[in-house]
């Protein structure tokens, strides 16, 4: 997990620790592609920005689908920090066990309103 600061509408490579494992799989991204991450604890998908118009790449990821409408009322937060992390990577793993156990908590109509946003 990394704790970043909101500054942008994007998540930019350098506002993260740069020896962290989420750092490093963003950097080894190919352009336009996607990485699932969790963001103060939610899910959603996020995709690498494309090469700038002098040939270099933009180091930088951009919220897509749902998570997209997230961030965008997260820029009212510039300047709070929030954790990043892998999806499952953080969280109380009693609640893991509780979401394994207690299957009746989720349906079809949860999971096609909210299937892309999932707190940990």
């Amino acid at each position: 997990m990394v704790v970043m600061e909101i500054k942008d509408n994007v998540i930019w490579a350098k506002h993260l620790e740069t020896d962290s494992r989420l750092h490093q799989s963003i950097m080894s991204l190919g352009e336009a592609e996607k990485i699932r991450l969790s963001v103060d604890g939610i899910e959603g998908d996020w995709q690498k920005m494309k090469t700038g118009v002098d040939g270099r790449p933009v180091q930088g990821i951009k919220p897509v689908g749902k998570m997209a409408a997230v961030w965008k009322r997260w820029q009212a937060r510039r300047g709070d920090k929030v954790a990043v992390s892998f999806p499952r990577e953080e969280g109380d793993p009693l609640l893991r066990l509780a979401d394994l156990t207690f299957e009746e908590w989720y349906s079809a109509e949860d999971e096609e309103a909210y299937g892309e946003l999932r707190p940990l």
